[in-house]
Parts: C-alpha cells; structure tokens; sequence
C-alpha cells in the first residue's frame, strides 16, 4: 500500500458488469488511443485503489442509448449497496429518454447521488437544446452534474458549450472532468473559472500537464473546487498519487482535493 497519510476520495471511477467490462474498456481505449490500466470491473478497481490506500469512491457509468439508462443505474445502485459503504454512486441520463422525468425519479429512489454525462462518448453538445430539461432538473433536485469537458478534436463539450449553461442554471452544480477542459487545459480555465457552480476534478490531466501548469490551474479554480479522480480504468494509480504529489500544494490542500471537497460536495462521511 502507498504510504500516505490522508484520507481518499477517488471522485472519477467507471465500472461495468463483468461480462461487457472488457468490450466497454476497449471502447474507451479506441475513443482515446491510449490503453487503459484496469479491467472495468468493480473487483479490479477493489484491488488497485486498495494497493494506494484509495478509501472511497465515487463510481458511475455512460447510457450511449436511452433504452441503457436504467439497466446502468440499476448497475450502479447495486455495486454501491455491495460495497461495503466504499462507493458513492452517479446515475446517467440521456437527452433523447421519452421519460426523462421518470428516469430522474429512478435514479434518486435508487439513493444516486449525482448525474455522469460524456457528451463527445454520448454524441450531443453541452449546450445543446435537447439537454436543457437534463440540467433544470439537476438544478431542481440538487443532483451535481459530473460532466466530461473537453476535447481538441471534437466540439461537444469544450469550454464554449459549457460557459452559458454555467450563466444560466446558477443553481445547478457541475464538476467538469480533466480540469475542466481535457487537451484543451489552459482555455478552459481562462473561460471557466471564477463560476461558483463549477467544480473539476484533475483525472486524466496530470499524465500531460507539467507540474507547475497543474497547480497554476487548480488555483485559478480555487483548491476548494477541485476533486482527485484516478479516471479508472484509465491509468495506474501509483502514479497518479506521484503526478498529484509531486504539483507540491500544501498538507491543507492536498487534503481538499483527496477528500473534503468531494465529503462535502456528496455528504460522504469519512
């Protein structure tokens, strides 16, 4: 086990049923080019996010289809009454569901605590019209949004999208994965950061960035908005708590991010 002293919240976990698990992984190894680290499976990320002294987790899953929603969040809700009190899960949603309200209404008696969108996975913009009834009713029910943002190649979820959706729903919180914007780092914490409904969380940036441009852009954020997040199954954790380490923030700092950030965003008890 790695030798550290603070307590951790993995906030950005993807996990599969067993028999799809590896056909999801390769999926998401296609999308990105990269080949990832774990299997997808609950037992895999058990294994690894015990070997660092991961504590807890906050895992979910992506609906490509609307005919997916339930099954995945039936999914989630079970791995996390499996758990052991380890996992706080997020449901799905998609923009296309001919029940959205019924959906919602599922995924909340099931005890999720928040929403997971990949809108480039999910092919729809932030921004887009047929989302809007997604975010008024995260907004109405207090459910956060973690939402992927960004992508160079694509314009689904850059900053651009996200911005006025920020400005409009004030009351709905979203946490935009990979610092707010992946591959495209720094644009997005010029445009995004300063909004008080904005968290991000740091998966699948630290492998890219230098560290002094990681801490450059938690700042700019604010360290109370910022989660740690392994992106499983996507990389080794070892040397995600090194890249994390090694940006150099304060005891008090590195403490928000592994965990009281995320405590606090969804009323876990550590």
């Amino acid at each position: 086990m790695l030798d550290n002293k603070y307590y951790v919240i993995d906030a950005h976990c993807h996990i599969y049923p067993e028999k799809i698990a590896a056909r999801a992984v390769a999926g998401t190894d296609g999308f990105y080019g990269e080949h990832s680290f774990g299997t997808g499976t609950v037992s895999g990320l058990l294994e690894v996010g015990d070997k660092v002294g991961i504590d807890h987790y906050i895992v979910q899953s992506v609906a490509t289809t609307p005919h997916q929603v339930r099954g995945i969040n039936d999914f989630i809700a079970d791995s996390v009454k499996n758990s052991d009190g380890k996992f706080t899960g997020l449901g799905t949603l998609h923009p296309d569901t001919e029940d959205l309200d019924g959906d919602i209404k599922h995924l909340i008696d099931l005890g999720l605590k928040g929403v997971k969108l990949h809108h480039d996975i999910q092919q729809f913009k932030i921004d887009d019209y047929r989302c809007l009834k997604i975010y008024e009713k995260c907004e109405e029910f207090g459910l956060p949004i973690l939402m992927h943002t960004g992508d160079h190649r694509f314009d689904f979820s850059n900053p651009n999208r996200l911005l006025p959706i920020l400005e409009i729903y004030t009351g709905l919180t979203v946490i935009g994965a990979h610092l707010g914007g992946w591959s495209v780092w720094e644009e997005a914490a010029d445009k995004l950061s300063g909004l008080p409904n904005l968290y991000v969380d740091c998966s699948s940036s630290l492998y890219a960035i230098s560290s002094e441009e990681a801490k450059k852009i938690i700042y700019s954020y604010g360290v109370d908005k910022v989660l740690f997040g392994t992106d499983y199954p996507m990389w080794e954790p070892t040397l995600e708590f090194e890249r994390f380490f090694n940006i150099g923030l304060t005891e008090e700092e590195n403490e928000k991010i592994l965990s009281k950030n995320a405590e606090k965003l969804f009323g876990i008890k550590s």
